[in-house]
Protein backbone atom coordinates (compact mmCIF):
# COMPACT_ATOMS: atom_id res chain seq x y z
CA UNK A 1 0.00 0.00 0.00
CA UNK A 2 1.99 3.76 -1.07
CA UNK A 3 2.25 5.99 1.79
CA UNK A 4 0.92 9.12 0.71
CA UNK A 5 4.51 10.67 -0.49
CA UNK A 6 7.07 12.66 1.67
CA UNK A 7 8.25 13.71 -1.68
CA UNK A 8 6.94 17.56 -1.55
CA UNK A 9 7.51 18.23 -5.39
CA UNK A 10 4.44 16.45 -5.87
CA UNK A 11 5.69 13.94 -8.60
CA UNK A 12 6.40 11.20 -6.63
CA UNK A 13 4.14 8.72 -5.04
CA UNK A 14 6.81 6.42 -2.49
CA UNK A 15 5.39 2.94 -1.44
CA UNK A 16 6.68 1.08 1.78
CA UNK A 17 4.88 -1.74 1.76
CA UNK A 18 8.08 -3.89 1.56
CA UNK A 19 10.87 -1.35 3.29
CA UNK A 20 11.52 -1.28 7.42
CA UNK A 21 12.46 2.63 7.40
CA UNK A 22 11.53 5.56 5.43
CA UNK A 23 13.15 9.04 6.14
CA UNK A 24 11.27 12.75 5.24
CA UNK A 25 12.24 14.80 2.71
CA UNK A 26 12.28 18.45 3.31
CA UNK A 27 10.97 20.82 0.71
CA UNK A 28 13.15 21.92 -1.83
CA UNK A 29 14.27 25.64 -2.19
CA UNK A 30 12.35 26.39 -5.50
CA UNK A 31 9.00 23.99 -3.64
CA UNK A 32 6.03 25.68 -5.09
CA UNK A 33 3.32 23.77 -3.70
CA UNK A 34 0.62 26.44 -4.03
CA UNK A 35 -0.66 28.07 -7.69
CA UNK A 36 -0.70 32.10 -7.96
CA UNK A 37 -3.49 33.79 -6.03
CA UNK A 38 -6.07 34.57 -8.11
CA UNK A 39 11.55 10.66 23.84
CA UNK A 40 10.35 11.55 26.79
CA UNK A 41 11.12 8.39 29.88
CA UNK A 42 8.75 5.99 30.46
CA UNK A 43 7.34 7.61 33.70
CA UNK A 44 6.85 11.18 31.86
CA UNK A 45 4.74 10.79 28.59
CA UNK A 46 1.70 11.33 30.35
CA UNK A 47 0.16 14.14 32.08
CA UNK A 48 -1.37 13.38 35.10
CA UNK A 49 -3.62 16.08 35.20
CA UNK A 50 -5.60 17.08 32.85
CA UNK A 51 -9.05 16.39 31.86
CA UNK A 52 -9.67 14.33 28.51
CA UNK A 53 -12.75 15.34 26.07
CA UNK A 54 -14.22 12.47 24.53
CA UNK A 55 -15.50 12.17 20.90
CA UNK A 56 -16.60 9.13 19.24
CA UNK A 57 -13.27 7.74 18.72
CA UNK A 58 -11.12 8.20 21.45
CA UNK A 59 -7.83 7.04 23.42
CA UNK A 60 -5.88 7.95 26.22
CA UNK A 61 -2.84 7.03 28.01
CA UNK A 62 -1.07 7.10 31.65
CA UNK A 63 -3.03 9.32 33.13
CA UNK A 64 -4.51 9.35 36.84
CA UNK A 65 -7.97 10.92 38.29
CA UNK A 66 -9.23 11.53 34.70
CA UNK A 67 -12.18 13.33 33.98
CA UNK A 68 -14.79 13.16 31.10
CA UNK A 69 -16.55 16.03 29.20
CA UNK A 70 -18.66 15.68 25.66
CA UNK A 71 -16.34 16.63 22.57
CA UNK A 72 -17.40 20.05 21.03
CA UNK A 73 -18.17 19.68 17.39
CA UNK A 74 -17.44 21.18 14.35
CA UNK A 75 -20.26 23.15 12.86
CA UNK A 76 -22.87 21.88 14.91
CA UNK A 77 -22.63 17.93 14.55
CA UNK A 78 -20.97 15.42 16.70
CA UNK A 79 -17.36 14.57 14.54
CA UNK A 80 -15.37 11.36 15.74
CA UNK A 81 -12.58 13.19 18.12
CA UNK A 82 -9.37 11.81 15.73
CA UNK A 83 -10.12 10.41 11.84
CA UNK A 84 -8.54 7.13 12.23
CA UNK A 85 -11.38 4.66 13.68
CA UNK A 86 -9.95 1.61 15.33
CA UNK A 87 -10.03 -1.83 14.14
CA UNK A 88 -8.69 -4.11 16.44
CA UNK A 89 -10.39 -5.34 19.59
CA UNK A 90 -7.73 -3.78 21.33
CA UNK A 91 -7.96 -0.77 20.31
CA UNK A 92 -11.84 -0.98 20.47
CA UNK A 93 -11.46 -1.82 24.18
CA UNK A 94 -9.21 1.18 25.27
CA UNK A 95 -11.80 3.40 23.46
CA UNK A 96 -14.45 1.69 25.58
CA UNK A 97 -12.69 1.96 28.79
CA UNK A 98 -11.57 5.69 27.97
CA UNK A 99 -15.51 6.52 27.40
CA UNK A 100 -16.79 4.93 30.48
CA UNK A 101 -14.26 3.87 32.95
CA UNK A 102 -11.71 6.26 32.47
CA UNK A 103 -9.68 5.82 36.22
CA UNK A 104 -8.85 2.13 34.47
CA UNK A 105 -7.59 3.12 31.15
CA UNK A 106 -3.65 3.66 32.31
CA UNK A 107 -3.74 0.02 33.52
CA UNK A 108 -5.33 -1.20 30.91
CA UNK A 109 -2.92 0.27 28.40
CA UNK A 110 -0.21 -1.29 29.99
CA UNK A 111 -2.00 -4.30 30.64
CA UNK A 112 -2.80 -5.10 26.84
CA UNK A 113 1.40 -4.15 26.12
CA UNK A 114 2.19 -6.84 28.64
CA UNK A 115 -0.47 -9.53 26.72
CA UNK A 116 1.24 -8.76 23.38
CA UNK A 117 4.59 -9.52 25.37
CA UNK A 118 2.97 -12.36 26.91
CA UNK A 119 1.49 -13.53 23.28
CA UNK A 120 5.20 -12.82 21.42
CA UNK A 121 7.10 -14.92 24.14
CA UNK A 122 4.51 -17.60 24.25
CA UNK A 123 4.54 -18.11 20.38
CA UNK A 124 8.43 -18.36 20.75
CA UNK A 125 8.18 -21.09 22.95
CA UNK A 126 5.92 -23.54 20.98
CA UNK A 127 7.25 -26.19 19.62
CA UNK A 128 5.85 -27.58 16.39
CA UNK A 129 6.87 -30.98 14.47
CA UNK A 130 7.64 -31.23 10.68
CA UNK A 131 4.03 -32.03 10.30
CA UNK A 132 2.86 -28.69 11.71
CA UNK A 133 5.79 -26.23 9.86
CA UNK A 134 3.07 -25.19 7.55
CA UNK A 135 0.55 -24.41 9.21
CA UNK A 136 2.19 -23.00 12.47
CA UNK A 137 3.94 -20.97 10.44
CA UNK A 138 0.44 -19.67 8.82
CA UNK A 139 -0.51 -19.36 12.07
CA UNK A 140 2.03 -17.07 13.54
CA UNK A 141 2.07 -14.87 10.23
CA UNK A 142 -1.81 -14.41 11.75
CA UNK A 143 -1.10 -13.76 15.49
CA UNK A 144 1.87 -11.37 14.00
CA UNK A 145 -0.01 -9.24 11.98
CA UNK A 146 -2.63 -8.81 14.74
CA UNK A 147 0.44 -8.27 17.34
CA UNK A 148 1.29 -5.42 14.94
CA UNK A 149 -2.65 -3.81 14.79
CA UNK A 150 -3.21 -3.92 18.13
CA UNK A 151 0.23 -1.99 18.55
CA UNK A 152 -0.34 0.34 16.21
CA UNK A 153 -3.85 1.35 17.32
CA UNK A 154 -1.97 1.38 21.03
CA UNK A 155 0.67 3.65 19.60
CA UNK A 156 -2.35 6.40 18.02
CA UNK A 157 -4.62 6.48 21.78
CA UNK A 158 -0.74 8.36 22.94
CA UNK A 159 -1.04 10.32 19.70
CA UNK A 160 -4.46 11.27 20.02
CA UNK A 161 -4.21 11.23 23.89
CA UNK A 162 -1.46 13.93 23.71
CA UNK A 163 -3.99 16.68 21.62
CA UNK A 164 -6.74 16.18 23.98
CA UNK A 165 -4.27 16.73 26.37
CA UNK A 166 -3.82 19.93 25.29
CA UNK A 167 -7.48 20.85 24.53
CA UNK A 168 -6.86 20.14 19.89
CA UNK A 169 -9.27 18.96 18.02
CA UNK A 170 -7.90 17.25 15.12
CA UNK A 171 -9.07 18.15 11.65
CA UNK A 172 -11.74 15.97 10.88
CA UNK A 173 -11.43 14.08 7.21
CA UNK A 174 -11.39 16.39 4.14
CA UNK A 175 -14.32 15.36 1.62
CA UNK A 176 -14.96 18.38 -0.91
CA UNK A 177 -18.71 16.92 -0.89
CA UNK A 178 -19.44 17.56 2.79
CA UNK A 179 -18.32 21.60 1.92
CA UNK A 180 -20.97 23.62 -1.08
CA UNK A 181 -18.96 26.44 -0.83
CA UNK A 182 -15.63 24.41 -1.68
CA UNK A 183 -13.56 25.40 1.04
CA UNK A 184 -12.87 22.41 3.06
CA UNK A 185 -10.91 24.47 6.21
CA UNK A 186 -14.19 24.89 8.19
CA UNK A 187 -12.24 23.90 11.59
CA UNK A 188 -11.35 26.32 14.34
CA UNK A 189 -8.31 28.10 14.30
CA UNK A 190 -5.67 26.11 17.22
CA UNK A 191 -2.44 27.87 16.08
CA UNK A 192 -1.88 29.02 19.63
CA UNK A 193 -2.51 25.64 21.32
CA UNK A 194 -0.62 23.35 18.18
CA UNK A 195 2.50 26.18 18.92
CA UNK A 196 2.37 25.58 22.07
CA UNK A 197 3.36 21.84 22.71
CA UNK A 198 6.70 23.03 21.45
CA UNK A 199 9.88 24.38 22.57
CA UNK A 200 10.58 27.75 21.34
CA UNK A 201 13.53 26.55 19.68
CA UNK A 202 11.29 24.09 18.07
CA UNK A 203 9.02 26.84 16.84
CA UNK A 204 11.33 28.57 15.19
CA UNK A 205 12.38 25.66 13.10
CA UNK A 206 8.63 25.03 12.34
CA UNK A 207 7.57 28.81 11.19
CA UNK A 208 11.03 28.33 8.89
CA UNK A 209 9.57 25.04 7.55
CA UNK A 210 6.25 27.33 7.08
CA UNK A 211 7.85 30.13 5.57
CA UNK A 212 9.17 27.71 3.06
CA UNK A 213 5.68 26.00 1.79
CA UNK A 214 3.75 29.13 1.83
CA UNK A 215 6.67 31.85 0.79
CA UNK A 216 5.58 35.39 0.49
CA UNK A 217 1.71 34.13 1.12
CA UNK A 218 2.55 33.44 4.63
CA UNK A 219 2.54 37.30 5.50
CA UNK A 220 -1.11 37.66 3.20
CA UNK A 221 -4.36 37.83 4.15
CA UNK A 222 -4.82 34.44 5.40
CA UNK A 223 -8.63 34.18 4.46
CA UNK A 224 -7.77 33.70 0.93
CA UNK A 225 -8.34 30.98 -0.77
CA UNK A 226 -6.41 28.55 -3.30
CA UNK A 227 -7.59 25.98 -4.49
CA UNK A 228 -5.18 22.44 -4.58
CA UNK A 229 -5.17 19.39 -4.77
CA UNK A 230 -5.89 16.41 -2.08
CA UNK A 231 -3.11 14.79 -3.52
CA UNK A 232 -0.58 17.61 -2.58
CA UNK A 233 -2.26 18.12 0.28
CA UNK A 234 -1.90 14.32 1.79
CA UNK A 235 1.86 15.05 0.41
CA UNK A 236 2.09 18.04 2.52
CA UNK A 237 1.06 16.83 5.58
CA UNK A 238 2.20 13.37 5.46
CA UNK A 239 6.00 15.16 4.68
CA UNK A 240 5.48 17.58 7.75
CA UNK A 241 4.44 14.33 10.11
CA UNK A 242 8.25 13.19 9.17
CA UNK A 243 9.04 16.47 10.07
CA UNK A 244 7.88 16.64 13.18
CA UNK A 245 8.89 12.94 14.42
CA UNK A 246 12.53 14.62 13.17
CA UNK A 247 12.15 18.13 14.84
CA UNK A 248 11.22 16.25 18.78
CA UNK A 249 13.58 13.76 18.23
CA UNK A 250 16.52 16.26 17.96
CA UNK A 251 15.28 18.69 20.33
CA UNK A 252 15.25 16.16 22.89
CA UNK A 253 19.02 15.38 22.35
CA UNK A 254 19.67 19.41 21.92
CA UNK A 255 17.56 19.87 25.34
CA UNK A 256 19.61 17.25 27.17
CA UNK A 257 23.14 18.61 25.85
CA UNK A 258 21.74 22.04 26.78
CA UNK A 259 21.14 21.61 30.31
CA UNK A 260 23.93 19.11 31.25
CA UNK A 261 26.71 22.36 29.23
CA UNK A 262 27.81 19.28 26.72
CA UNK A 263 27.07 21.51 23.73
CA UNK A 264 29.50 21.76 20.97
CA UNK A 265 32.13 24.33 21.20
CA UNK A 266 33.68 24.66 17.33
CA UNK A 267 31.57 26.11 15.08
CA UNK A 268 31.37 23.83 11.56
CA UNK A 269 30.37 25.10 8.33
CA UNK A 270 27.04 24.87 7.22
CA UNK A 271 27.54 22.48 4.17
CA UNK A 272 28.52 19.74 6.47
CA UNK A 273 25.18 19.13 7.09
CA UNK A 274 25.14 17.11 3.31
CA UNK A 275 28.54 15.65 3.47
CA UNK A 276 29.16 11.90 3.98
CA UNK A 277 25.46 11.42 3.38
CA UNK A 278 24.70 8.24 1.22
CA UNK A 279 21.88 8.65 -1.85
CA UNK A 280 18.67 6.68 -1.06
CA UNK A 281 15.34 6.09 -2.51
CA UNK A 282 13.69 8.45 -0.22
CA UNK A 283 15.03 11.41 -1.20
CA UNK A 284 17.33 13.17 -3.72
CA UNK A 285 20.44 15.01 -2.41
CA UNK A 286 19.30 18.64 -3.02
CA UNK A 287 16.01 18.24 -0.90
CA UNK A 288 17.31 16.96 2.39
CA UNK A 289 17.12 19.09 5.07
CA UNK A 290 17.38 22.54 3.82
CA UNK A 291 18.26 24.18 7.30
CA UNK A 292 19.12 27.78 6.86
CA UNK A 293 21.68 29.49 9.52
CA UNK A 294 20.35 31.30 12.04
CA UNK A 295 18.73 34.64 10.94
CA UNK A 296 21.00 36.50 14.04
CA UNK A 297 24.24 35.10 13.25
CA UNK A 298 26.75 32.74 15.00
CA UNK A 299 29.98 33.02 15.82
CA UNK A 300 32.34 31.50 17.89
CA UNK A 301 32.67 34.49 20.21
CA UNK A 302 29.30 33.49 21.22
CA UNK A 303 30.83 29.67 22.67
CA UNK A 304 33.36 31.22 24.19
CA UNK A 305 31.35 34.22 25.81
CA UNK A 306 29.04 31.23 26.84
CA UNK A 307 25.74 32.33 24.75
CA UNK A 308 23.88 29.17 23.68
CA UNK A 309 23.00 28.82 19.97
CA UNK A 310 19.55 27.93 18.58
CA UNK A 311 18.65 24.16 17.36
CA UNK A 312 18.80 25.19 13.98
CA UNK A 313 22.72 25.86 14.50
CA UNK A 314 22.90 22.66 16.40
CA UNK A 315 21.23 20.71 14.05
CA UNK A 316 23.95 21.96 11.75
CA UNK A 317 26.25 20.26 13.69
CA UNK A 318 25.10 16.60 13.47
CA UNK A 319 27.64 14.68 11.09
CA UNK A 320 26.01 12.97 8.26
CA UNK A 321 25.73 9.66 10.42
CA UNK A 322 23.84 11.09 13.14
CA UNK A 323 21.22 13.07 10.58
CA UNK A 324 20.06 10.27 8.82
CA UNK A 325 19.64 8.36 11.84
CA UNK A 326 17.55 11.08 13.39
CA UNK A 327 15.45 11.48 10.07
CA UNK A 328 14.56 7.92 9.97
CA UNK A 329 11.06 6.18 10.99
CA UNK A 330 12.12 3.87 13.35
CA UNK A 331 9.31 1.28 13.03
CA UNK A 332 6.68 0.00 10.55
CA UNK A 333 3.96 0.35 13.05
CA UNK A 334 5.25 4.23 12.86
CA UNK A 335 5.35 4.19 9.36
CA UNK A 336 1.38 2.76 8.84
CA UNK A 337 0.31 5.49 10.84
CA UNK A 338 1.83 7.83 8.79
CA UNK A 339 0.26 6.28 6.05
CA UNK A 340 -3.16 5.64 7.67
CA UNK A 341 -3.29 9.16 9.13
CA UNK A 342 -3.05 10.67 5.78
CA UNK A 343 -5.51 8.63 3.96
CA UNK A 344 -7.70 9.17 6.54
CA UNK A 345 -8.07 12.56 5.92
CA UNK A 346 -7.61 12.54 2.39
CA UNK A 347 -9.01 9.44 1.15
CA UNK A 348 -6.89 7.09 -1.12
CA UNK A 349 -5.29 8.66 -3.99
CA UNK A 350 -6.77 8.22 -7.28
CA UNK A 351 -3.53 8.13 -9.19
CA UNK A 352 -3.03 5.40 -12.30
CA UNK A 353 0.10 5.00 -14.48
CA UNK A 354 0.47 6.03 -18.15
CA UNK A 355 1.92 3.33 -20.53
CA UNK A 356 4.79 6.09 -20.76
CA UNK A 357 5.59 5.16 -16.92
CA UNK A 358 4.16 8.49 -15.76
CA UNK A 359 1.83 9.31 -12.91
CA UNK A 360 -1.80 10.30 -14.02
CA UNK A 361 -3.20 12.80 -11.43
CA UNK A 362 -6.02 13.78 -13.24
CA UNK A 363 -9.20 12.48 -11.25
CA UNK A 364 -7.29 13.64 -8.14
CA UNK A 365 -10.13 16.32 -6.45
CA UNK A 366 -9.42 19.70 -5.77
CA UNK A 367 -10.21 21.49 -3.05
CA UNK A 368 -10.12 24.90 -1.39
CA UNK A 369 -8.56 26.17 1.21
CA UNK A 370 -7.63 29.52 2.86
CA UNK A 371 -4.00 30.19 3.83
CA UNK A 372 -4.93 29.82 8.01
CA UNK A 373 -6.74 26.68 7.14
CA UNK A 374 -3.00 25.41 4.81
CA UNK A 375 -1.10 26.69 7.97
CA UNK A 376 -3.62 24.76 10.31
CA UNK A 377 -3.01 22.01 8.37
CA UNK A 378 1.16 21.96 8.81
CA UNK A 379 1.00 22.60 12.44
CA UNK A 380 -1.43 19.53 12.95
CA UNK A 381 1.08 17.25 10.77
CA UNK A 382 4.03 18.70 12.48
CA UNK A 383 2.23 18.07 16.13
CA UNK A 384 1.44 14.63 14.87
CA UNK A 385 4.53 13.31 13.96
CA UNK A 386 6.38 14.99 17.83
CA UNK A 387 3.70 13.24 19.34
CA UNK A 388 4.18 9.96 17.18
CA UNK A 389 7.71 10.17 18.36
CA UNK A 390 6.75 10.19 22.26
CA UNK A 391 4.16 7.51 21.88
CA UNK A 392 7.01 5.25 19.73
CA UNK A 393 9.39 5.64 22.46
CA UNK A 394 7.02 5.35 25.97
CA UNK A 395 5.52 1.80 23.85
CA UNK A 396 8.90 0.85 23.53
CA UNK A 397 9.73 1.09 27.18
CA UNK A 398 7.06 -1.63 27.27
CA UNK A 399 6.93 -3.56 24.34
CA UNK A 400 10.39 -3.97 22.27
CA UNK A 401 9.45 -3.57 18.91
CA UNK A 402 11.59 -1.21 17.16
CA UNK A 403 14.53 -3.02 15.31
CA UNK A 404 17.86 -1.12 15.65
Amino acid sequence: MPIWGAAADGSVILSFCHLPTTRFRYPPPDFNLLPPVSAYCCSSFFNKKFSPMIGTHSQSDHFHGLKVKALGSYGGNNKPIAPLQFESPTGQLLSQIMQTHPHLLPAAIDQQLEQLQSDQEGQKSEKQTSSQDLLYRRIAEVREKERQKSLEEIIYCCVVQKFIENDILMIPKISPSSYPSGQVDSWPNQEQKLEAIHSPDAMEMIHSHLTLILGERLVGPLNTTVEISKLKLGKLYAASIMYGYFLKRVDERYQLELTMNTLPKKKIPDQRILEGLKPSPFWDMDSLVQISADDEGFNDDDVEEGRSYKLRSYVMYLDAETLQRYATIRSNEAISLIENQTQSLFGRPDVRMTEDGRLDTSNDDVVGISFCGLTMLVLEAVAFGSSLWEAESYVECKYHFVIN
